[in-house]
């Protein structure tokens, strides 16, 4: 069985977690399978040149990006602190671009959507981030529909990944569309994951991605975070804050690009998660505690963030 060729693009102050997760999620796929290994994994830099990563260590270089040809089965470009240089870098943007005509998928992880982006490759498709660089994208790029909340985005042959620790995730899901959940599974035991994050689970919590400059939203925000089993329709929390209710929408929407009632329906969700993480209690009683009127209403809205059932999300992530 020919080996599936995977693709890992690094630069100057790329991130090494993000890149090792992915290396080190594939080898141990190869470990796992019993007809010999399935992915061939090469580091490409300019010039096969060593990459110095933000923690301090430096990476050889396997193959020169500019030498490369397809076909491959799967191109990765990594993020990092030095993604905004590298989406600058014409060359290896092209090469980019390039390769990922070869190539039957493409992803990136945190913050190499923005070579994706500058590429081309976005426009047109949703993708998400890391959550601190969201906005930065969205507005450098108003083609592509940026979302901040979820672990992971699929969209047609090009993938995305939020921060860091989330290129295990997609790594993951990726083995899982190869080769089955079985073997994904057996390899997030041997790496002491979980599995598996849904892809749309939110990256981190609403109220604190969220840092608005505007001191009446955050006064709101602040105000839903302690008051979450209470009235927080959005006439509500406009008396809270002394506007009306389609001048505190305008506010938001501006300042967070959500509306409140969004807002809410985060917050509260991410409440439960965090319950039926922590705790054993019924899921009737975790809805009342973050203000959904009935376990359903809880399912409902916990499948909207989620992807996945209360009950199944507390089967896979319980807290001992």
């Amino acid at each position: 069985m020919d080996a599936r060729r995977v693709v890992i693009v690094a630069y100057e102050d790329a991130e090494l977690l993000e890149i090792s997760s992915v290396t080190s999620t594939l080898a141990t796929a190869n470990d796992l399978l019993p007809d010999g290994p399935a992915y061939e994994t090469t580091l490409a830099t300019p010039g096969a040149a060593p990459v110095r990563c933000s923690s301090g260590l430096t990476l050889q270089g396997q193959a020169a990006l500019e030498e490369l040809r397809g076909p491959l089965d799967t191109l990765v470009v990594s993020g990092g602190w030095g993604h905004r240089r590298a989406a600058a870098h014409a060359p290896l943007v092209a090469h980019v671009r390039r390769l990922a005509r070869e190539s039957r998928r493409v992803a990136s992880v945190c913050t190499g959507s923005s070579v994706l982006a500058a590429a081309g490759l976005l426009e047109g498709r949703r993708a998400t981030t890391h959550w601190h660089f969201a906005r930065e994208l969205a507005d450098r790029y108003p083609g592509v529909t940026v979302d901040p909340a979820p672990i992971f985005v699929h969209d047609g042959p090009v993938s995305t990944s939020a921060g860091v620790t989330s290129a295990l995730d997609l790594t993951l899901d990726l083995v899982a569309q190869d080769h089955g959940p079985a073997l994904a599974r057996l390899v997030s035991r041997v790496l002491v994951t979980y599995f598996q994050r849904p892809g749309n689970q939110a990256q981190m919590s609403v109220l604190t991605t969220l840092d608005p400059e505007n001191l009446l939203v955050r006064k709101v925000l602040t105000y839903v975070r302690d008051h979450l089993d209470g009235d927080l329709s959005t006439g509500a929390l406009a008396r809270t804050a002394g506007v009306s209710s389609r001048h505190l929408r305008r506010l938001c929407l501006a300042h967070t690009g959500h509306t409140p009632a969004h807002l809410v329906r985060r917050a509260r969700a991410e409440a439960a998660a965090d319950l039926l993480e922590s705790t054993a209690l019924p899921v009737t009683r975790v809805a009342a505690l973050c203000g959904f009127g009935s376990a359903e209403t809880l399912r409902q809205v916990f499948v909207e963030f989620y992807a996945t059932p209360p009950s199944r999300f507390r089967a896979v992530h319980r807290r001992p």
